[in-house]
């Protein structure tokens, strides 16, 4: 089958602490509706599924295109059963409690078993006042941070900090962490839906009662030696990739300026641009891409050119080597 980039229908989800950035920002089909919080834009976990847009598999799921053509998506990492990365927008419009992902091994041999959760954000547009908490402050063990859930002081343990649209936030399996209110953010990760939550900030429902938390889970998974995240930044007068996480669940590569190679090595990319628009040239064809748009260039895919239009930004994410 001759290879070409996959586009997909983004899988929408509505929360309380959702807005309309997702349409206003990026586009994406939330009609009159003021509560979307996510745009899943490359996922297939369970029932949730992308949709193939475009070309002779629309209207396929990325999982019966693994099915049927593993080697055209995957290359060499044809035995992949599944897709391995999801990429997600976020609307953040309240803080979102405080998590904690597990690791591969213990999301393994949970009663339902899942990949653990090793995730990176890039933020899209930050307000004032904004906040992200990152880690555990220095010096503070399990001990410490059971009792501040305990008395409702989790803020007094955790390290926080106001993010800048285009700060890149390296969050891996094990880190203590909460989105707050105000971020607009593209988010790459495993594969995997496995949450245990901490802290929900005091709050109720209409009826008194608060949300479940997950506090023996989260305890024991949480990574009492790693301390504080801060925030990484791309040179944003360099041109060509530049690599801002590499890790052993996924690789994140920004473009800001210029043009640069992608595909090609037998591998899949994950394009998005969260900011601005970008040009990918396929031989002689020639593909406009504007904020919120995401690809998916399969392993198959031959060389292509990427250019990044003026103040914009283009992600690229595929797995490590």
């Amino acid at each position: 089958m001759t290879p070409y980039p996959l586009r997909f229908s983004p899988v929408l989800k509505q929360t309380i602490w959702g807005g309309r950035r997702l349409g206003e920002h990026l586009r994406k089909p939330i009609g009159s509706e003021s509560n979307y919080a996510e745009s899943w834009e490359v996922v297939d976990h369970g029932d949730d599924q992308s949709i193939v847009e475009n070309g002779l598999l629309s209207g396929q799921t990325l999982r019966q295109v693994i099915q049927e053509h593993p080697s055209w998506l995957f290359g060499e990492k044809s035995d992949l059963k599944s897709f391995p990365l999801l990429l997600k927008y976020l609307d953040c419009n309240r803080v979102l409690s405080v998590q904690v992902h597990p690791s591969d091994q213990y999301a393994l041999h949970m009663a339902k078993p899942d990949l653990g959760k090793t995730e990176a954000w890039y933020i899209v547009a930050s307000e004032p006042e904004s906040l992200i908490y990152a880690g555990l402050r220095m010096g503070v063990d399990q001990d410490m941070l059971q009792q501040a859930i305990v008395t409702g002081t989790t803020e007094d343990v955790l390290h926080s900090f106001h993010p800048a649209a285009g700060d890149i936030v390296f969050i891996p399996a094990g880190t203590v962490h909460a989105l707050g209110a105000g971020l607009l953010v593209a988010e790459i990760q495993q594969s995997s839906d496995t949450t245990f939550r901490l802290f929900d900030w005091n709050r109720t429902d209409s009826s008194g009662n608060p949300r479940p938390l997950h506090l023996a889970q989260g305890i024991e998974v949480t990574d009492y030696s790693s301390g504080p995240v801060t925030a990484l930044a791309s040179d944003r007068g360099a041109t060509g990739w530049q690599t801002i996480v590499s890790c052993d669940k996924f690789v994140l590569r920004l473009l800001e300026n210029g043009e640069a190679a992608v595909g090609g090595e037998a591998k899949f990319h994950i394009l998005t641009i969260p900011k601005g628009t970008a040009t990918l040239r396929i031989e002689e064809e020639i593909t406009s891409l504007s904020a919120g748009a995401t690809v998916l260039l399969p392993a198959a895919m031959k060389r292509c050119t990427i250019t990044a239009g003026e103040n914009s930004t283009i992600m690229e994410m595929h797995l490590p080597a």
